[in-house]
């Protein structure tokens, strides 16, 4: 075989293009046997007990080992092949056993114990202070003072859970590519988007059909169901689309017993752990303090924004019976009569809007923001890459020096995973006086370009890419020298979408507004009446989104707070109590959310879903700094692009990484805790 393009220094950008499946398991198992030993030496009482005798050696193993996993992981999730699944499944026991194996270690464990200890502990620098506790903290969550039996039952238990959600993203992926939908009859596609019918069509082609073929993937999904004047036709998406990886559906990928296998191990590691519930596990590494705290959150925000949701709601079903005639509103008629009354009452269409905001111009618009706010500069960049969509950007300062490189992937396509991310390839890191400069992805699921136009987003899409820029950021703008204090390995999971979420708010200001529009036809901006309508529509139903991700989120908290798991029958149960309290829509009983849920099972968020409301009280907070700039700055014509206010924010937020609890990055920035009113106003739901 060929050199292993996964074995590459970490120093060197990955040669994407050339990795194989067959390149992993080999990489993964020669980089684990190298991190192995590393550990065992870092671990050895006969070392000084020093940062650079145990910690940077130590460093510089597991980055080769995380960095390849990475890439595996990126890949299985954007370019998903059955050889390449298969690879990825050999190898991630392996890997997840090395965590388990690490997490466990004593000697290692004691080492970091000698250095807290140690006479110069005290005069190290705070991050470095900050990571050794941080890791004995992790230590102790990751079972390292279990003994015999229960030390045994953990590591059983760390693997079993890692296959299990690995299998519900599959699941999940298999049973959204499986869907679909032929149809022949043209009249039943009436009110669906020419572009969206140009890729249902070529879909269908692609199978040597006639006719449109419609999907569960995103770009044809959702104007599908704002869209499609056929009533039946939307209730055959929102079926197959409501029962995805269900009993209902297609039963070769239900999850039903990985969702109640998942609960079980949670609860059993947690009650090993002495923290008798998982969502006590998991807030030991969290802002709020307990479930308690979250729950009372969450329903103090509820009881503000019900009131909200049910003039939402109210509006909607007379709207729909006297206009559309539709009596008995159903779930699926929701999306098709909210666009309907939102073209009425704003004299606009999410179609009509796409228009304007073309990819390229929208791309060149973020850069342009993003340099204005940051004072960095951003250039495309060409790069060896999974797929013919993905693009190099890369971040320098205004000197030219290489800050971190970006790979874009924005379109959905099959084998792709459904939503939107950001994560990292390679932490910012100084080790032997060279500066190693970080690599993210951000991954999209847009509609691509077609009839030879390009790509057209929705203002949602606009909102999103914005969203997963501040991840990016986060992770690109460190000035964190220490992998162990990076963003994502160390900031609190309920403040990791403060940047992410603070991003979003500019997508509503006219000076962007006016940066990211180009009318696909004729290149002419947004018109300042158009945009004024959109701006009118902001928070058209914000009561109803409000409490639908309540609902999320406290049937995700009281689902973990719990010492045993439960049944599937009792998720759904609890769903449904969960509805009766907060929610204002009620799905049919053949509904199945939670087993497509893979943010709660597959994807990191279990017993911490509340984190995107808890971080929008930060981000709003935030962005009302550059609210007050803009307001001390009447003819600025710039509006929130305020390079002071961001410098600001980059310095106290975005370059501190981890290194310091959010909370004192979030008062360092603002010079306060944080309050609930800019939120509430931004939502339209202020008192």
């Amino acid at each position: 075989m060929t050199q292993n393009p996964l074995l590459a220094p970490v120093s060197d950008l990955v040669d994407y293009a050339a990795v194989k499946p067959a390149h992993i398991v080999p990489a993964v198992e020669e980089l684990l046997a190298g991190a192995r030993l590393a550990v065992d030496r870092a671990a050895d009482p006969a070392l000084p007990p020093t940062w650079e005798a145990v910690i940077e050696p130590l460093d510089t193993a597991s980055e080769r080992l995380w960095r390849a996993w990475s890439v595996a992981g990126h890949l299985n999730a954007v370019v998903n092949t059955p050889e390449l699944r298969e690879a990825y499944n050999a190898a991630l026991p392996r890997v997840t056993e090395f965590s388990t194996w690490v997490g466990l270690h004593e000697g290692l464990y004691r080492q970091y114990q000698r250095l807290a200890a140690s006479a110069d502990f005290a005069s190290w620098s705070p991050v470095r202070r900050r990571i050794v506790e941080l890791a004995l903290r992790d230590f102790r969550l990751s079972g390292v003072e279990l003994q015999g039996a229960d030390r045994e039952r953990y590591a059983e238990i760390s693997d079993r859970e890692a296959q299990s959600s690995q299998k519900f993203s599959e699941n999940v992926l298999d049973a959204i590519d499986a869907w679909s939908l032929h149809v022949e009859d043209e009249s039943r596609l009436a009110g669906i988007p020419a572009d969206v019918l140009q890729a249902a069509r070529a879909d269908a082609e692609q199978e040597g059909k006639a006719g449109w073929k419609l999907t569960l993937k995103m770009p044809c999904y959702l104007p599908v169901m704002q869209y499609a004047r056929d009533r039946a036709l939307r209730e055959a998406l929102y079926r197959g689309y409501g029962t995805v990886a269900s009993e209902q559906g297609d039963a070769r990928y239900d999850n039903s017993p990985l969702i109640e296998e998942l609960l079980a191990l949670r609860a059993e590691e947690s009650r090993l752990l002495g923290l008798g519930t998982f969502a006590a596990l998991r807030l030991q590494t969290r802002m709020a303090r307990d479930a308690a705290e979250v729950t009372a959150f969450l329903r103090d925000l509820a009881a503000r924004a019900k009131p909200y949701a049910e003039r939402d709601l109210a509006g909607l079903k007379a709207y729909a019976a006297a206009e559309l005639g539709l009596s008995d509103l159903q779930p699926w008629d929701v999306p098709y009569a909210s666009e309907r009354l939102r073209e009425a009452r704003y004299a606009y269409s999410e179609d009509e809007v796409k228009q304007y905001f073309t990819e390229p111009k929208v791309l060149s618009g973020l850069f342009e923001v993003i340099e204005t706010l940051f004072g960095v500069r951003l250039r495309e960049t060409p790069v060896s890459s999974w797929h013919a969509d993905v693009r190099g950007v890369r971040v320098e300062s205004p000197s030219g020096e290489l800050i971190g490189h970006l790979y874009l992937d924005l379109y959905a396509r099959a084998g792709k995973q459904s939503g939107a991310w950001v994560d990292s390839e390679r932490t910012r890191r100084v080790a032997g006086g060279r500066l190693q400069t970080p690599v993210a992805y951000l991954t999209c699921n847009f509609s691509r370009p077609a009839g030879g136009k390009a790509a057209m987003l929705t203002h949602d899409d606009v909102i999103t890419l914005f969203h997963e820029t501040g991840h990016a950021l986060h992770a690109l703008l460190s000035e964190v020298d220490e992998p162990g204090a990076a963003a994502f390995a160390s900031v609190e999971w309920d403040a990791i979408e403060l940047p992410s979420q603070f991003m979003e708010n500019f997508c509503w200001e006219w000076a962007v507004v006016q940066k990211l529009s180009a009318h696909v036809d004729t290149g002419k901006p947004l018109p300042r009446e158009l945009y004024d309508r959109l701006v009118a529509a902001r928070n058209f139903q914000s009561g109803m989104q409000t409490v639908r991700q309540i609902e999320f989120a406290l049937f995700d908290m009281l689902m973990h707070d719990r010492p045993q798991g439960i049944s599937i029958a009792d998720v759904l149960a609890l769903l449904q109590e969960v509805r009766a309290e907060v929610a204002v829509l009620f799905p049919p009983s053949w509904h199945r959310l939670p087993h497509a849920f893979s943010h709660l099972f597959a994807g990191g968020y279990g017993a911490g879903y509340y984190s995107y409301k808890w971080a929008e009280v930060l981000s709003a907070d935030a962005y009302e700094a550059f609210e007050e700039a803009a307001a001390r700055q009447p003819g600025n014509v710039l509006g929130t692009l305020d390079p002071e206010t961001g410098a600001r924010f980059r310095r106290e937020v975005l370059a501190v990484g981890g290194s310091r609890p959010a909370a004192e990055s979030f008062a360092a920035f603002r010079g306060r805790a944080p309050r609930i009113d800019a939120l509430l106003r931004h939502s339209g739901m202020a008192a």
